[in-house]
């Protein structure tokens, strides 16, 4: 970064000055909005703050690689709010209170797919959307998977998995099969490393 822009970014942070917040709460089945008012250099400004199932909202997405055939595995569900109805995606869940993100991991991976890695990497963090929520995901890879345990998916999960080349992930993306942005900035830390 040039040394001007972040000397300009660190000022801006500087000059801002939190002085209020108010909190108005409605629940729905698996989400909590609060809403907050904010007074920033005298100036007032609403934003709603997204909660899922009772905390931040935080997730891991974990990137799990078969230890016999290399290749990725993936899962398929449907996703009603998606354009082609369903989504090919990395396995991936809430990390639940007092979780590590390497414990939600393994316990997400072990649901979705019944495979148990033998070591996990940490490839990356991000907020997905720090203008409603505040979570911070979280990705992992999971190297050496076995498969050594069924599925158990909870009661709305309706998951089957495959394995696919890096190639096919590619191409998968390309046709519009892997469209979520927590798999696909997975798949674009795949391609730095």
């Amino acid at each position: 970064m040039r040394k001007e822009k972040l000397i300009e970014l660190k000022k801006y942070i500087n000059e801002i000055k939190w002085t209020k917040d108010e909190i108005v709460e409605y629940e729905k089945h698996f989400v909590t909005v609060e809403s907050h008012k904010f007074c920033i250099n005298n100036r007032e400004i609403i934003r709603e703050k997204i909660y899922k199932n009772g905390n931040d909202g935080s997730a891991v997405i974990i990137v799990p690689i078969e230890k016999y055939s290399k290749e990725f595995i993936m899962v398929i569900e449907p996703r009603v709010f998606a354009k082609m109805k369903i989504a090919v995606s990395f396995p991936a869940g809430y990390i639940e209170k007092n979780e590590s993100p390497t414990k939600a991991a393994l316990r997400e991976l072990k649901e979705e797919t019944g495979y148990e890695p033998n070591k996990i990497k940490h490839l990356d963090s991000f907020y997905q959307d720090e203008g409603i929520s505040a979570a911070y995901n979280h990705i992992v890879l999971a190297i050496d998977c076995e498969k050594k345990y069924n599925q158990s998916l909870d009661s709305d999960e309706m998951i089957k998995y495959m394995t696919f080349t890096y190639d096919e992930l590619l191409e998968l993306e390309n046709y519009g099969y892997i469209s979520g942005c927590n798999s696909k900035l997975a798949l674009c830390r795949l391609k730095n490393k």
